[in-house]
């Protein structure tokens, strides 16, 4: 490590003007050359992912803090990764005309606030400066743009990794037995309700006599797929319900069921056709086994330049 770098560093952070003296007093989370990253930046940067797991895990007290300890350690991360991006454009790249930063700056404002008088009262809420929020917008474009140079180019994912992946993953392409369903449900209204019983055994015996299934569940139903003439589609065994899966799953196709009288509704079932479980065949996933394979390229691709922006860059975590 090289220590006359780090103590210059601390003098100069130290000597500099009132206002980087409160950001240190605040708690230093990261150096990165001569740019310090406060604790109250990483808690800033994290505070909308805050909100959510706070919403996700409001009965998991413990759970929350481990989540929010993990969110935190990431965004120091991709702060840190920022600050990277950010000294290896000043090192090899011309400044950024203001022109430029102007023009972006107008283009954010008028996506997020719609005017300058709104988004200058925005930023006086939130307790930032005009400048902040220029030399933010600035270096989010820097990072997005030498992002895209280094790490998210367009990756050729050739056909023999595709087939290679494929048949090296055939248990995540698995389907289990599968049904063409129609439904039709009738929910009842309480605990002693026979009168939904008995319409659906009328509609059973209209259905007998002649009567579509398809359109009695479109004038009937009061399931989600009413309007699609209770059209389920294909579903596997694990889609419904036991009491309905073990009836749906042993008819064949073209056979309807009798009314299934359980506690909250009736149901009445149609198949129209079966398929065993089968492992889905390449046509059908390639386009996912790329997309999956090139984002897992690109993260490589990412690691390996932000590893190698670290060895150049002096870098001290507190």
């Amino acid at each position: 490590m090289n220590w006359s770098r780090s103590i210059l560093i601390w003098t100069v952070a130290l000597c500099l003007s009132l206002p980087l003296r409160a950001e240190l007093a605040d708690g230093v989370k990261a150096i990165v050359n001569d740019t310090v990253i406060t604790y109250a930046q990483v808690e800033e940067f994290t505070a909308p992912a805050e909100e959510v797991l706070r919403r996700e895990y409001a009965a998991q007290p413990e759970v929350f803090q481990q989540k929010l300890a993990e969110a935190l350690d990431n965004s120091l991360e991709l702060l840190v990764e920022r600050q990277l991006i950010l000294h290896e454009f000043e090192a090899k790249y011309t400044k950024l005309p203001d022109t430029v930063v102007d023009e972006l700056v107008q283009d954010r404002i008028r996506e997020q606030f719609g005017d300058r008088p709104t988004a200058m009262k925005s930023l006086q809420a939130q307790g930032m400066t005009y400048e902040q929020f220029r030399q933010d917008v600035r270096d989010q474009y820097i990072e997005s743009e030498l992002r895209k140079m280094n790490v998210s180019r367009e990756l050729v994912i050739s056909p023999y990794k595709v087939e290679t992946y494929y048949l090296a993953h055939q248990d995540d392409f698995k389907l289990e037995d599968e049904i063409k369903l129609r439904m039709i449900v009738l929910n009842k209204t309480s605990d002693d309700d026979t009168n939904t019983l008995a319409l659906a055994r009328e509609i059973l015996s209209q259905i007998k006599e002649g009567a579509s299934f398809q359109q009695m569940a479109s004038v009937y139903s009061q399931g989600s797929q009413r309007k699609q003439g209770g059209d389920w589609d294909w579903v596997g065994r694990s889609v419904l319900r036991k009491e309905l899966a073990d009836v749906a799953f042993a008819l064949k196709p073209g056979q309807i069921s009798d009314v299934i009288d359980t506690p909250g509704a009736c149901y009445l079932m149609l198949v129209e056709q079966t398929r065993p479980a089968h492992v889905r065949p390449l046509n059908e996933i390639r386009g996912d086994i790329e997309k999956n394979l090139r984002t897992q390229e690109q993260a490589r691709a990412q690691k390996q330049w932000i590893d190698s922006l670290k060895k150049k860059t002096f870098i001290r975590y507190f």
